[in-house]
């Protein structure tokens, strides 16, 4: 007999109850029509009466399922940083100097903002819910901090300004970046169209990258 055969464990997984299923699809469905009606409509459209005409189910189903206005603006939240992370890591994934990688990674944010405006406006101005500020929170820590990364290996090759300090740095650009592109969101007669925000976006993060390269004379 093989000791191997002996030893070996086989671990079973119990499959969900018919009941479990069905929950888990109505979960999925509310989700996504509150997706939907964030898209279509902003925040505002986001209700629960409208979540329920639109999943086609009862009030208090969307209640037992995922819960007030409240936790229904977190789960959407939480969806918003799972499609940001789709767009952002593929950039600070990528290959190059410090400074095209840069580049990468400040075009994905601005595709995102221009394709997701939604979204984008979701994470920036989140609903006031604990669970969604703190996950929204961890996300923008996530980003800077790889950020950081970028910028501290164009200290180290020579390519960015050596007085640069990383971290500070980091926050600083994701915070410019992030004001030029919510100039669409404003209420008055400064509100800047998409296409101008992106054109606006692309232009400030060429000076950015200009403005911490190394000087020729350093």
């Amino acid at each position: 007999m093989e000791w191997s055969k002996v030893l070996e464990v086989t671990e079973t997984q119990p499959t969900p109850s018919r009941t479990a299923r069905r929950a888990a699809a109505n979960r999925e469905a509310i989700v996504d029509a509150a997706e939907e009606l964030l898209v279509e409509g902003g925040l505002a459209a986001v209700t629960v009466e409208a979540v329920a005409e639109r999943s086609d189910v009862a009030i208090q189903t969307v209640y037992n399922r995922v819960g007030r206005r409240p936790e229904v603006l977190v789960a959407v939240a939480e969806r918003a940083v799972e499609e940001n992370r789709r767009y952002m890591a593929p950039a600070f994934g990528s290959a190059g100097t410090p400074a095209e990688r840069l580049a990468a990674v400040a075009l994905a944010y601005v595709s995102f903002a221009h394709e997701r405006p939604q979204q984008f406006e979701l994470l920036n101005t989140p609903p006031d819910e604990p669970v969604a500020l703190e996950r929204i929170a961890d996300k923008v820590d996530e980003q800077v901090g790889l950020l950081a990364q970028i910028l501290a290996a164009g200290v180290a090759d020579g390519s960015f300004d050596p007085a640069m300090d990383p971290a500070v740095a980091a926050t600083a650009l994701w915070a410019m970046l992030e004001g030029v592109l919510t100039l669409s969101w404003r209420p008055d007669r400064k509100v800047v169209g998409p296409q101008s925000v992106q054109n606006l976006a692309e232009f400030a993060m060429l000076t950015m990258i200009r403005g911490i390269s190394a000087s020729p004379d350093r």
